[in-house]
């Protein structure tokens, strides 16, 4: 019976395998570690039995890959497995979105919020079998919500107590993390911070309703988005009451030098608060933005009915003057938070309008975070390093060395000197197995919209 279970699986991923051997040897290939390290050119790597090794080991069989970059696999902080349907519904890309995380270089992800928490855990479960291919998956329990006005897809809860039995039921089922959003009160957040830790997993929001010094002092872990999302700054600010649209408008007006965000940078470090920068997804609402989100690739990805509605609802509209000054805000706030010592994660969140797909959205937000002013070792030490630190995960990804799985990218150029290398993705290796991202991206194409 495992026979025939591995006999099956070893099929059902042999359609995307490009190198697979018991022992490798990667040669004349420039090595970018992930730790912010300056690259190594001309090096050797050595693989065997799924992860990097050294010193060389036997008959490994040879890859010369001059005129390349390896660099860690990508962890993914903020990447769902659910698409934006139009109408505040979303639709689980069970199949498109874990292809296209693997074919982009993200080889770990945490889904950051569900909206089909049983799909995603049984995603999970296929991709460790490997009957499917996909990163390897870190489950963020459905989202913890109150009395949200738009979606019927997430449930909503009442009261410390439900967030509490909440946060238990899941991770009872294998929710490794939570995620808090827009309509919690403050003694909901607190209550389900304060249970999540007791169950030894750590907890993060989209918040609106409580600002970011407020889940701070209550001890959240993380909060996604950053600056763009964070409520406390509205003049006219009440307790437990979300405001996001007011809000964002005040924020448009205000300068990065405003000492209310040093102060609140401050606040996020003395507390030991991550921060996930999520730029892809606002950077799409600006017409410019928008467009450069549109890469023959994405297009590709997406069904016909996807593309059309994604055209039609966008095309035509005034640029977003309130986007553009916003994500400069973020941006300053990003590189500020990172100067003074703050950890910062980073994801696509493939939401939004629809532009912003996995995998491929995960590319743009390195090369985003370089558009921010980091150099493009920091911006792939954020997106894979102080990942894996965050989960947890250090000693197994985010960064080359011996000892560690092989999670590897493989690309044509050198990402050091133009960040825009990292989308010629040749070879992806997950726990030692090459992948061949074009065809996992070809198994997909059309299907982003509807599986």
């Amino acid at each position: 019976m495992i026979l025939a279970l591995l006999l099956a699986a070893d099929a059902a991923l042999q359609p995307f395998i490009k190198i697979e051997a018991p022992a490798l040897a990667l040669t004349h290939v420039r090595v970018i570690d992930g730790t912010g390290a300056p690259p190594r050119e001309d090096q050797t790597l050595y693989v065997q039995g799924g992860k990097i090794v050294s010193p060389a080991p036997a008959g490994a069989q040879v890859l010369d890959l001059t005129g390349r970059t390896v660099f860690p696999g990508l962890v993914g902080m903020h990447d769902h497995l659910f698409y934006p349907a139009g109408g505040g519904v979303f639709h689980e890309m069970a199949t498109s979105f874990p292809r296209l995380y693997l074919a982009a270089g993200v080889t770990t992800i945490r889904t950051t919020g569900s909206i089909e928490p049983y799909t995603d855990i049984e995603i999970k479960r296929d991709v460790d079998r490997g009957i499917v291919p996909g990163p390897k998956i870190w489950i963020t329990g459905p989202y913890l919500e109150g009395d949200i006005p738009w979606t019927e897809q997430m449930h909503r809860l009442r009261g410390p107590a439900d967030f509490r039995k909440t946060v238990d039921y899941w991770v009872d089922q294998g929710a490794t993390s939570f995620k808090l959003y827009n309509f919690v009160t403050r003694d909901e957040l607190a209550a389900a911070v304060d249970e999540a830790h007791k169950r030894h997993v750590k907890i993060t929001g989209h918040l609106c309703s409580v600002g970011f010094t407020e889940a701070a002092e209550r001890g959240i872990d993380d909060l996604e988005h950053g600056i763009w999302v964070d409520t406390e700054f509205y003049s006219k600010k009440k307790p437990d009451e979300c405001a996001a649209r007011e809000a964002s408008m005040e924020l448009t007006e205000m300068s990065p030098s405003d000492p209310r965000l040093a102060t609140l940078v401050q606040e996020l470090i003395k507390r030991h608060v991550a921060v996930t920068s999520t730029l892809p997804v606002f950077d799409a609402f600006a017409e410019a933005g928008f467009r450069r989100a549109l890469t023959p690739a994405v297009m590709e990805a997406l069904s016909v009915e996807t593309r059309a509605r994604l055209l039609a609802n966008h095309l035509g509209g005034r640029p977003s003057e309130m986007a553009a000054k916003m994500n400069k805000l973020e941006m300053a706030f990003e590189r500020a938070f990172v100067q003074a010592g703050g950890t910062l994660l980073a994801g696509c969140d493939p939401t939004g309008n629809g532009a912003v797909l996995a995998g491929y959205g995960d590319q743009r937000e390195v090369e985003l975070l370089v558009d921010a002013g980091f150099s493009p070792l920091e911006a792939l030490r954020i997106a894979s390093w102080n990942g894996a630190v965050f989960l947890g995960q250090q000693d197994h990804v985010g960064s080359i060395a011996p000892g560690k799985a092989a999670d590897l990218v493989v690309v044509k150029g050198d990402p050091s000197k133009e960040i825009a290398d990292i989308e010629k993705v040749e070879i992806v290796f997950k726990d030692g197995v090459g992948y061949d991202p074009q065809k996992l991206a070809d198994s997909v194409r059309g299907l982003v919209g509807i599986r």
